[in-house]
């Protein structure tokens, strides 16, 4: 199959490369010269604008930076240039509203399109081992989704259009709330003379048990290798976490949805963030608590 692949970051290109490797022709595009050499090096055919990476494909995948972008993306290069009856999977992480009204803009125009957010980061983006929370239509959904098991480990139809971005941020709010849980426990143990690894032992595998600690730990030199162990490099940076977060607040407000835990991880990340965290993994937050 012509597939488009347009946004070639972090995880756009590794996603892109997979899709190479399941035998489709891969027809991608990003402003930036480096990954454009990367996607080529990877087997994919580049182009320097959307609309010419889309003009002959029979699918167009996304994964762009925000919701203003996507929706441009869509509007200007990829409506009335890719064919008739072409299906769209918009992967990135944007708000739900934007998310609707692209895909109700496509509908409207006689595409099929769904909003297919991941989880998994970088590793899984290159691993292909992804898992995708999909919006959209029953005929949507089945069009997408051998497309995005090239990708990923696990594709889950969440609902209608934009039920994938829900699924994102509120399962990404949860995993803030988590971190700093499993941070704050941590480091009490370890104050209180408790050896970091026996707690680790111990909370793993009883009531403690949860994803942070488990499969993520964010102390270096305890439970799993994580990002802890490389100086919290790699992973899911912090500024990923805020905008989640972001997303997520603005979410509960217009849902009108009571988000304290929630509300209070953003406040928390916010301030990581600005205290200079930019270049480290979201984990890095137990950082506050040494």
């Amino acid at each position: 199959m012509k597939i488009a692949f347009i946004g070639l970051g972090n995880m756009g290109g590794g996603m892109a490369a997979n899709l190479v490797k399941a035998g489709h022709d891969v027809r991608a595009f990003d402003l930036s010269e480096g990954a454009r050499s990367a996607a080529e090096a990877a087997g994919c055919t580049t182009f320097t604008s959307a609309s010419e990476a889309c003009s002959d494909a029979q699918a167009v995948v996304s994964m762009l930076p925000n919701g203003g972008i996507v929706k441009s993306v869509y509007e200007n290069d990829v409506f009335g240039t890719a064919p008739k009856g072409a299906v769209f999977l918009d992967c990135s992480t944007i708000d739900v509203a934007t998310a609707k009204s692209v895909i109700e803009a496509a509908t409207s125009q006689g595409y099929d399109m769904v909003d297919a957010p991941v989880s998994g980061g970088i590793a899984a983006a290159n691993g292909g081992t992804l898992t995708f929370m999909v919006g959209g239509t029953d005929e949507a959904f089945t069009r997408a989704e051998p497309i995005l098991q090239a990708m990923g480990k696990a594709v889950i139809h969440a609902g209608d259009a934009g039920a994938g971005q829900t699924a994102k941020i509120c399962n990404n709010m949860l995993l803030a709330i988590t971190m700093i849980g499993t941070a704050e426990a941590m480091k009490m143990a370890e104050k209180l003379g408790l050896d970091p690894q026996k707690f680790y032992e111990i909370s793993s595998q009883s009531s403690g048990y949860n994803w942070s600690l488990n499969a993520y730990t964010p102390l270096p030199g305890v439970g799993v290798e994580s990002p802890a162990d490389n100086g919290y490099a790699g992973g899911f940076a912090t500024p990923l976490m805020v905008k989640d977060l972001r997303l997520a607040m603005e979410a509960a407000e217009t849902a009108d949805a009571a988000v304290p835990l929630g509300s209070r991880a953003a406040a928390l990340y916010e301030d990581f963030l600005g205290a200079g965290n930019d270049a480290l993994d979201f984990s890095a937050i137990i950082k506050t608590y040494d």
